[in-house]
């Protein structure tokens, strides 16, 4: 899913930053930036997944509560300084042409740091108050509640109950409204956007249990229908007369959107493990999976080479096949980085012991 994330971004990212003239108002351009809706839920949702799969393995080594917290928090935390440290290093190849409000961006590695950390809260407060073989039912229903209460909050924190209060860079984190006056639909702040990592983390509880892990080709096809039944369930709560909200923004803070797009990933998540399990995924090597194992050092390095000093076309200027092609050279290169960085995981520390293994 990972690697499925890293190619819808190459693809969204690439044509918006490539494409001028015309073809910035073709329907090409319009499904590519709809597919782009689906990147950062997907690289958010897996973080959630793979939260839970981290705290359960704590728990099983019966460590107190208080350590699996700052476990996890403190990865979180890493993840939130990695974040603020691309922001730099954006900002220093840019210099003389981006401006220093860019440092305080809030892009999607600090709303992934920030939603680890609040997991991990989250997570500790359970493990306080539930014990016993129950205890990852009340992980999941604490964090389906989160995730809903963020959805329900967003509209709300991006107009009428906006923390006008807060200094831009910290409201910025609640509803990305920047320096610029009013939320930023391009940016990823806390609400909507942590929701997502919530209800992987859901999601991720639920497939430790014992019965989804005895059932497992089912629990996978039961989650993929209740991500269908999720999408209908957005499409007819849009077709109602009556509004909860004064103002109503479907595709930015909408809880139906939220809803819609919950199910888009349930529906992906059981459709990789059918592709994993039977279909092209034992075929041998596999180019999203590849990607997957390096999903962060791909984003980190293919961002400067499309919207950054060093982008391989001239923004704004090209046609869709030239664009194309530049996305089909990003890909390659992206995928052979991506088998480079596997290839020499670990060779490091081989080399820095030869160097220091003492001279006969």
């Amino acid at each position: 899913m990972r690697g499925l994330a890293c190619v819808l971004m190459f693809q969204t990212h690439c044509y918006d930053s490539w494409l001028g003239g015309d073809a910035r108002k073709s329907t090409f351009f319009m499904w590519s930036q709809l597919g782009g809706t689906l990147p950062a839920p997907l690289f958010l949702f897996l973080a959630g997944i793979s939260f839970a799969l981290v705290t359960d393995k704590l728990r099983q080594k019966n460590l107190p509560a208080s350590q699996i917290a700052s476990t996890t928090i403190r990865r979180g935390a890493e993840i939130f300084g990695l974040g603020l440290l691309f922001r730099l290093q954006e900002f220093l190849i840019s210099w003389g042409w981006a401006p220093w409000t860019d440092l305080f961006r809030v892009d999607i590695l600090n709303t992934i740091g920030l939603a680890m950390m609040l997991m991990g809260v989250v997570c500790w407060i359970v493990l306080c108050l539930a014990r016993g073989p129950r205890v990852r039912l009340w992980f999941g229903v604490a964090a389906v509640g989160v995730g809903l209460t963020i959805s329900l909050l967003t509209p709300p924190l991006w107009t009428t109950l906006r923390p006008h209060w807060l200094p831009w860079p910290l409201e910025s984190y609640v509803n990305g409204v920047h320096n610029l006056g009013q939320p930023q639909p391009w940016l990823f702040p806390t609400f909507p956007w942590t929701a997502f990592a919530f209800v992987g983390l859901a999601v991720g509880f639920l497939l430790l249990g014992e019965r989804a892990r005895e059932r497992g080709t089912q629990t996978f096809m039961l989650l993929g229908g209740g991500g269908l039944g999720s999408i209908y369930l957005a499409k007819w709560l849009d077709a109602r007369p009556w509004q909860l909200y004064a103002v109503y923004d479907y595709w930015h803070t909408s809880p139906n959107f939220f809803l819609l797009r919950v199910g888009l990933l349930l529906v992906i998540l059981a459709a990789t493990y059918l592709w994993c399990r039977w279909g092209a995924g034992q075929w041998g090597f596999s180019p999203l999976i590849q990607l997957g194992q390096t999903s962060l050092l791909v984003y980190w390095v293919h961002i400067e080479f499309v919207y950054g000093r060093f982008s391989i076309l001239p923004k704004r200027a090209q046609n869709i096949q030239t664009a194309s092609l530049g996305l089909l050279a990003i890909f390659l290169s992206m995928l052979l980085l991506s088998v480079m960085r596997t290839k020499l995981k670990g060779h490091g520390a081989e080399v820095w012991a030869w160097i220091r293994r003492p001279a006969i």
